[in-house]
């Protein structure tokens, strides 16, 4: 209310429904924008901030309780609980938005908005607007300019108060938990997508659901870096990369782990996965307020190159195979990102072109990896092995918090619980 001040209003849609197919619908998940400033989980509603308004500032438009409907999809929230529950000044049903939201524009200068992210919508507000317009002879001020909605509120979203990172940190407890259990249940023979089936089986009980698709590749598929498929067989000799992490009251968990599937890492296995974990715990130790974002990055890379030089995989000294760039063969990606309501959050990385500097309250994952795909020009012992490691932390007063740390990932600790069934 503060930002859009007294000649503004704030408009923000919640997320349409989306078919799956013909008549099924998936799913339904709310805009993360709009959850984060209502917490309504309903689809065809309108939020509207307006400052200062004598009558209510938030106003909420809803569908209304239908008695037929509700007897097929379940209760529908409606208009006095949007009041009592939600804490909206007044609600009205989503059918009469035409006839009020034009009104509570009318005198406003700019509207909020996220303009772009739903062109159906988009038409629909630029019409109200246009409405105003043609009426100028009349007296009628309607608003002049469209302005960002999303850069206020990402801001805002970026750094968590305690209750979104409670919220997390029960996210990453469970998500950590769920992967520790993979230790007595992996073993040559079975099928990535059961894998995928204790994971979803561990999130579901939790009451959540995953926050991204689960990917489990097995050998030579842990080099894709955004594998889904999660049709193969798990092979002895192998490693298998797990990337999985819950979603749990609007919130995302995003861990990943690297396990050897015979419970025991090959000499190779050992030296990439000893490898990234060095990296890992360079970029963890960058992690303090103040320090800018790609501190971890460029720390993770030093002992990530360094390392591939003593392995014999690329050419130094490492100050020139970090200026050509040879290591991006095998770690292609950068050590981490946002992490919030979305698995990729919000939040510029560059302020005013300069990496932002780390506050308390920031939530990241720091996610170094190896992938050697086969075919590279390498010897054939370390052909198909990809690792990432991957915690979420939070940034502290006076360093980091790890969310997910109760996820073995140290060789003696994954070998020793293997070897015993698990934890």
């Amino acid at each position: 209310m503060n930002h859009i001040g007294r000649d503004g209003i704030a408009v923000l849609p919640a997320a349409p429904e989306a078919t799956r197919n013909r008549d099924v619908l998936y799913p339904y998940r709310q805009d993360s924008d709009f959850r984060y400033l209502t917490g309504f989980e309903e689809p065809d509603a309108v939020a509207v901030f307006v400052p200062e308004r004598e009558q209510g500032e938030y106003i909420l438009f809803s569908r209304e309780r239908d008695p037929q409907r509700e007897t097929w999809e379940g209760r529908t929230v409606g208009q006095a609980a949007v009041v009592s529950d939600y804490g909206a000044d007044d609600a009205f049903p989503i059918d009469d938005i035409d006839e009020i939201l034009p009104g509570l524009m009318e005198g406003r200068a700019k509207v909020f908005c996220a303009m772009g992210a739903d062109s159906d919508f988009d038409h629909r507000l630029i019409g109200w607007v246009n409405a105003l317009r043609q009426r100028a002879r009349a007296g009628v001020k309607a608003p002049l300019e469209y302005v960002s909605l999303e850069h206020v509120v990402h801001e805002m979203r970026l750094v968590k108060s305690k209750a979104e990172i409670a919220t997390m940190r029960e996210a990453g407890h469970i998500t950590a938990a769920a992967h520790a259990r993979l230790l007595s249940v992996i073993r040559p023979g079975l099928k990535e997508y059961e894998i995928e089936a204790e994971l979803l089986y561990d999130f579901r009980r939790h009451n959540g659901e995953p926050a991204y698709p689960i990917i489990a590749g097995a050998g030579a598929n842990a080099c894709v870096l955004h594998y889904i498929a999660n049709q193969a067989e798990l092979a002895a000799g192998d490693l298998i990369l797990i990337d999985a992490g819950i979603e749990r009251d609007g919130y995302a968990a995003d861990i990943t782990r690297t396990l050897p599937i015979n419970g025991k890492f090959s000499d190779a296995q050992r030296a990439i996965y000893s490898l990234v974990l060095d990296a890992q715990e360079a970029a963890l130790a960058t992690l303090r307020p103040g320090e800018h974002w790609n501190a971890g990055h460029q720390a993770a890379t030093e002992v990530l190159v360094a390392g591939l030089i003593d392995l014999g995989l690329i050419d130094g000294p490492v100050s020139a195979a970090l200026e050509q760039g040879e290591y991006r063969r095998y770690f292609m990606h950068r050590t981490g990102h946002w992490l919030g309501m979305d698995v990729h959050d919000v939040g510029d990385y560059k302020v005013d072109g300069h990496w932002r500097e780390l506050e308390p309250g920031m939530v990241l994952t720091v996610e170094p990896g190896l992938y050697i795909a086969p075919g590279s020009p390498v010897e054939a012992c370390w052909q198909g092995i990809g690792v990432r490691i991957e915690d979420n932390c939070v940034i502290t007063r006076d360093g980091y918090e790890n969310l997910t740390q109760a996820a073995p990932k140290t060789i003696d600790a994954i070998e020793q619980a293997m070897s015993k069934g698990g934890l």
